[in-house]
């Protein structure tokens, strides 16, 4: 899953100009890295297996960080996301994409950084053909 969000985010013109030349998606805040950028948040998976077809429920959040005072950019990034999710172009290597929907987009201010975050929660469906 996280391989295909990557290869989905980072071609689209539209969300680098929002998060600058490259779409960065990191699994840990990298030292020193300017905003704006991604993380991969919170993730569960189950098994959500139907008539003898290998399924699993994907919950999975990405959190955009944005420089302080730039909630409208932390915003605006993970609205993008949700637009290229909604698109339905997902590719999953090794998996077929039964069902996706963004569950949630919520946008808070860090209190010790000031830094501004929108989460944005998708959940997804994959079988394995």
């Amino acid at each position: 899953m996280r391989a295909g969000l990557i290869a989905l985010f980072s071609t689209d013109a539209a969300l680098r100009q929002i998060m600058g030349a490259a779409v960065r998606l990191y699994d840990e805040p990298p030292p020193g890295a300017p905003p704006v950028y991604a993380l991969f948040g919170e993730c569960e998976i189950r098994d959500d297996s139907v008539d003898g077809a290998q399924r699993h429920r994907h919950d999975h959040a990405l959190v955009v960080i944005a420089r302080p005072g730039s909630t409208r950019t932390a915003v605006d990034a993970a609205e993008r996301m949700a637009v290229l999710l909604s698109a339905g172009t997902l590719v999953l290597a090794g998996h077929s994409l039964v069902t996706l929907r963004v569950r949630t987009i919520a946008a808070r201010r860090d209190e010790r950084s000031g830094e501004a975050r929108a989460s944005l929660t998708i959940e997804a469906v994959t079988e394995t053909p």
